[in-house]
């Protein structure tokens, strides 16, 4: 966020003023009071308003001009310059039109002939001091109002994960990219009433609030398409149809990884439009399920095919699914990292936590704690990651709900 800049010792200020006699007071005045003050004039409202740029720090501004009358003047010059400080100086002395002068924006009000030297020049300083603690204040809400849309939007990029069965667990995370505060990365968790565990994380192309907003938007439409029990198939295209019609950019597209899992049976399918696959964690064994039932991603073409994958799952299992913000960075010997390094550090983390299922939460933020330290640096992309497992040792700490860290 950028702020004014604070207002220096030297000040420019443009005395608009038809009167000779007056403007030689005023710069008498200013001569005693604040040698420093730079003047310049301009004889009436039009002439003042030709001379309002960059450098001008107050506005003296006499109501009654050749070409304007009464608070006509003072409006026109908020119009054409509300960031300088404005000071009414008028011969008129009238309570109420100096506090209708101040409602219209003026930062004071002045009777000539009252005035000495130094209140002036406390005046000039005073208004353009309140004037830039007004622009700062102005920032700071304006500030505050894309805070909360941003809080807003992030709620809908990281869900409430609706998982009722006790036997299944889920630990998630989601952190934007540095570059960013909002991405294009979205993940969703639901089980059905047939007790069928539905899945998806995506990536939108590109970041920023456009895409954080496409995110959202394919995320909530997949969840109202999975409640209401929609084919697999039918949910793949009609978020591909989804994309087409909401996208800004009309290149913009997103990758796509979604799993249906029958807990009692064991059984797995999955559908990939772009995605890295997911990893199946097994006895200790970390693999990668085989890059078979893939797709392009959505909105990369105008029509294609998302054919499924079936597999059959161990008696205790676990999924690891995540969005290439993960794999993409350094392996911390100048290569890439890649689905061969993430699986190694995850093989790893095991290794070192054998009780890692009672709090798969503290595994999954060391894992990806592991893979910045490889990178070197914070992520440039944004990460979410999802671990989904059945028959842990224990329920973990908040099981079926997810967590952001950012």
């Amino acid at each position: 966020m950028s702020t004014p800049e604070a207002p220096s010792s030297s000040l420019d200020v443009l005395l608009i003023e038809d009167d000779d006699d007056d403007a030689l007071i005023v710069s008498d005045l200013l001569a005693d009071g604040a040698p420093d003050v730079r003047l310049r004039r301009g004889r009436t409202l039009a002439e003042g308003l030709g001379r309002l740029g960059g450098s001008v720090d107050c506005v003296l501004l006499d109501l009654h001009l050749p070409d304007t009358e009464g608070m006509s003047g003072l409006q026109r010059v908020r119009e054409a310059a509300p960031w300088i400080a404005t000071i009414v100086l008028t011969g008129l002395d009238d309570e109420r039109s100096g506090q209708a002068a101040v409602q219209a924006g003026a930062q004071d009000y002045l009777i000539k002939g009252k005035v000495g030297g130094g209140l002036l020049a406390r005046s000039i300083r005073y208004a353009v001091g309140r004037r830039h603690a007004e622009d700062v204040s102005q920032q700071l809400r304006l500030a505050e109002l894309r805070a909360d849309e941003t809080t807003r939007l992030e709620r809908g990029l990281v869900p409430r994960l609706a998982v009722t069965d006790p036997a299944l667990w889920i630990a998630s995370t989601y952190r934007p990219g540095r570059r960013a505060l909002l991405g294009g990365d979205f993940y969703d968790v639901l089980q059905t009433d047939d007790g069928r565990l539905r899945v998806v994380i995506g990536d939108v192309s590109g970041r920023g609030p456009d895409e954080a907003a496409l995110g959202a938007g394919l995320r909530i439409a997949w969840r109202a398409l999975a409640l209401a029990q929609t084919d697999p198939v039918g949910v793949v295209d009609t978020l591909q149809q989804m994309i087409e019609h909401e996208r800004r950019d009309p290149s913009a597209f997103a990758t796509l990884c979604a799993l249906e899992v029958a807990p009692a049976e064991r059984r797995l399918s999955l559908r990939r439009a772009g995605h890295p696959p997911p990893m199946l964690i097994a006895d200790g064994v970390v693999t990668s399920l085989p890059l078979r039932g893939g797709g392009p991603p959505i909105g990369m073409f105008g029509a294609a095919e998302w054919p499924p994958a079936h597999f059959e799952l161990p008696e205790r299992w676990t999924i690891l699914l995540y969005t290439d913000g993960l794999i993409d960075g350094r392996d911390g010997n100048g290569g890439h990292l890649g689905e061969d390094g993430l699986r190694e550090l995850l093989g790893r983390r095991l290794d070192r936590r054998p009780d890692w299922r009672a709090a798969p939460e503290e595994m999954l933020d060391e894992l990806i704690a592991d893979v910045r330290e490889r990178n070197g640096q914070p992520f440039d992309d944004d990460v979410a990651a999802l671990l989904i497992g059945a028959q842990a040792e224990r329920p973990p700490p908040g099981a079926g709900a997810a967590r952001r860290r950012s």
